[in-house]
């Protein structure tokens, strides 16, 4: 892989930091985003959501869902770009491109068949 594979999640995050630790052992090269740091662009988004349904892509499981009003709730149909750029912390973790698609979520034996 010519470029470094872009990851966005949390430090903090175990999903996060196990995938991480996956790509290192995998020597992968990559380039992490915190999303408490770095709040994407509305072009990144929207490139997101062509690959993935906003109702994937936003985790309504977590805390920050649960700490938003019902109006914040409701962008998820109206503006989920505008809803994400609010709140980058409500994005299922990790978000990865890979295969020309971006791709949420980890789990070792599915990455093992997607990097093979």
């Amino acid at each position: 892989m010519s470029k470094k594979l872009p990851v966005y999640g949390i430090k903090n995050c175990d999903t996060v930091r196990k995938s991480l630790k996956w790509l290192q052992q995998n020597n992968i090269e990559f380039e992490f985003h915190d999303l408490k740091t770095e709040t994407p662009s509305a072009p990144e988004i929207k490139q997101w959501l062509k690959d993935v349904d906003s109702k994937i892509l936003v985790n309504r499981r977590g805390l920050t869902w649960r700490k938003l009003t019902d109006n914040e709730k409701s962008l998820l149909e109206t503006d989920p770009i505008k809803l994400i750029q609010s709140h980058p912390t409500l994005l299922k973790r990790p978000l990865i491109y890979v295969g020309e698609l971006w791709r949420v979520g980890f789990k070792s034996e599915e990455w093992d068949n997607l990097f093979t």
